[in-house]
């Protein structure tokens, strides 16, 4: 069994970052997704895959599959940019 640990991303809908220092653990799929014949859904019989552990810290999160014995793997939060731009730069 094997996890991925990543912060989760800022909703495009917010301009605040209240809520943003959290770190989350997703289980990696074991099966693939299949196609229901009467809905079209896809689904799999791994339950696992429907997990969302949400920790305060990095060090909590890793702790947590360490004392299980679950490989993980860090996904790196990418750099924020800014793009700086006076309002006259609209009308240019």
């Amino acid at each position: 069994m094997s996890a991925h640990i990543y912060q989760e991303p800022k909703n495009a809908m917010q301009s605040g970052k209240a809520r943003m220092d959290g770190w989350v653990l997703e289980y990696a799929s074991l099966d693939k997704k299949v196609a229901d014949p009467l809905t079209g859904w896809a689904g799999s019989s791994d339950t696992m895959q429907q997990l969302k552990l949400k920790f305060d810290s990095l060090g909590a999160a890793k702790a947590y599959c360490e004392a299980r014995d679950i490989a993980y793997k860090v996904i790196a939060t990418p750099p924020k940019t800014l793009k700086i731009q006076s309002y006259s730069d609209n009308f240019g």
